[in-house]
């Protein structure tokens, strides 16, 4: 054996070493890789029933908003409504009422200027 030849089974198995030392790294690292995908499919897995879930969720939400705004709609007629009776109430009662007002303070007015002043007055 020459020297050449020691010198390249050294380096041959400095390079075998140095194989089995990045192959460790390198098998770690296809685990790393293993893991992750089971993780993004059990995530896969379970987001698709949770999906569901939400669109099932939002098309109730909907149908309670629908029954809501038509209940906001009868609840806005209905105050309409009744702001239109208390308009009509108040049209038709209200202006007799303030010439019976008007009617009874001048008869009281009237006939208290007629009393002597010594009686009957109310001292103010």
């Amino acid at each position: 054996m020459s020297g050449g030849d020691i010198a390249g089974l050294i380096a041959a198995g400095v390079f075998a070493v140095l194989v089995a030392l990045l192959a460790v790294p390198i098998l770690k690292l296809g685990k790393v890789f293993d893991e992750l995908r089971g993780s993004i499919k059990t995530l896969s897995d379970e987001t698709t029933p949770l999906i569901d879930e939400v669109t099932n969720t939002v098309s109730t939400t909907n149908l309670q908003l629908q029954k809501v705004d038509g209940i906001s709609s009868n609840v806005s007629d209905a105050s309409a409504n009744v702001s239109a009776l208390t308009s009509l109430v108040a049209a038709t009662v209200g202006s007799p009422l303030i010439k019976v007002s008007a009617f009874t303070y001048g008869v009281r007015t009237a006939l208290t200027s007629r009393r002597p002043a010594g009686r009957g007055r109310r001292s103010r």
